[in-house]
């Protein structure tokens, strides 16, 4: 007797199944695939990142225990590892960038109104990059060192709501700020990086096209003060300075002024310089700018620690890549029905329950509502230390 639907049913329907299948009929998936289709694919592999599976026998075996309710969770073809690892070998990954950046477009206008805390109507991304360690013997084709390869996952994250808007997938070798050439600058919005993107050529295409930057000054910044401006020092802030660059290169990669912040952070300390192209919002802001860069560096941690992209369930590049962009479409997916059925459960818990629910009937917005409400985060009473990417930062 059918008595409501699958919770996993349910998280799905938050999936534009129409750009699914628009993305598959672009890059041919489902070609000579009459079994197995790329939405099987893509449900097994979503299920594996619900549930924490470890390998492709893991998710073979736990499919097959419930092989009575696969028909319920959209799951039409037979769930075996060979012909997993086979769809993941050949499938071409790029179906699932194109799939997460459409969840990215869904989600950004859902998390438009966040406050960050700040007097800033303009969009503000980080911009990072963080490495993923491989074994050279296993995955030869992602290079890095003599001996270790290594994937890198550059990032610019949107911070009101910690949406990814821009991912690369590249070898470790690939140097962090030469994404900056493949990245398409958004006049008005800022973008936050620290001092591994510090090549003023390119910072001189952001600012050529209307985009602002605030990034941390290399400590042999070769610069001339041209007027300095009066400041509050009673916030940490200790100069305010319009400056000119004066090294061999830099005075011909970035002819324009710029403007140099002094920042004392009194908790630590440490006194930091940052370069800026925007001499209108207040120094202090600046400096608040920089801080919310610590952003992006819990986005990775967070989904290094709670999704499964450090081990993985191929070798090939195809294989790589289309699970850390399916991983990304989860998170992403995750992150929207949060806004849309309006829980105030953060991802972590979000997760942890959709976990052990994933074959219950319950409706979804009351398993994650009830949850919350029975204070699930801190369930013993102490200080959660789980990385949560929707609480403002400490000091807010």
């Amino acid at each position: 007797m059918h008595v409501g639907r699958l919770v996993f049913s349910q998280v799905i329907d938050h999936l534009p199944l129409h750009t699914f299948r628009r993305c598959v009929a672009r890059y041919d998936g489902n070609r000579y695939k009459k079994t197995f289709s790329c939405l099987d694919q893509y449900l097994c592999m979503a299920f594996a990142q619900l549930t924490f599976r470890e390998s492709l026998r893991d998710i073979e075996v736990c499919l097959r225990a419930q092989k009575d309710k696969l028909y319920h969770m959209g799951i039409r073809g037979g769930v075996s590892r060979s012909t997993l690892a086979d769809a993941n070998e050949r499938r071409d990954w790029r179906l699932y960038a194109d799939l997460a950046q459409a969840l990215i477009g869904i989600a950004r206008p859902l998390y438009a109104d966040e406050d960050l805390g700040l007097e800033l109507d303009n969009t503000v991304y980080a911009l990072d990059a963080s490495t993923i360690d491989l074994c050279l013997s296993v995955f030869p084709w992602a290079l890095f060192r003599s001996t270790k390869s290594a994937a890198k996952l550059h990032t610019l994250l949107d911070l009101r709501g910690n949406i990814p808007t821009f991912i690369h997938i590249s070898d470790g070798k690939l140097h962090d700020v030469n994404v900056l050439d493949i990245l398409l600058p958004e006049p008005g919005a800022f973008y936050i990086m620290d001092r591994g993107y510090g090549d003023f050529e390119r910072l001189f295409l952001l600012h050529m096209a209307g985009s602002f930057f605030v990034i941390r000054a290399k400590s042999n910044t070769k610069c001339r003060r041209r007027y300095s401006h009066p400041v509050d020092k009673s916030g940490g802030v200790r100069c305010d300075q319009t400056i000119v660059l004066t090294g061999v290169t830099s005075v011909h990669d970035y002819p324009q002024p710029l403007r140099r912040v002094k920042y004392l952070d009194a908790q630590t300390g440490k006194v930091f310089n940052f370069l800026t192209n925007n001499f209108a919002i207040p120094a202090h802001t600046v400096a608040d700018l920089y801080r919310y860069r610590w952003q992006v560096e819990l986005f990775f941690k967070w989904i290094k620690q709670h999704l499964r992209i450090k081990s993985f369930f191929g070798t090939s590049e195809n294989a790589v890549k289309s699970q850390i962009w399916i991983a990304i479409s989860v998170y992403v997916l995750v992150a929207i029905i949060k806004k849309r059925l309006a829980i105030d459960a953060d991802l972590y818990t979000m997760l942890q329950i959709l976990s052990l629910t994933l074959f219950e009937r319950s409706p979804l917005n009351q398993i994650l509502t009830d949850a919350s409400e029975l204070g699930y985060r801190n369930h013993e009473g102490g200080v959660s230390n789980q990385l949560n990417l929707f609480d403002n930062l400490p000091g807010q």
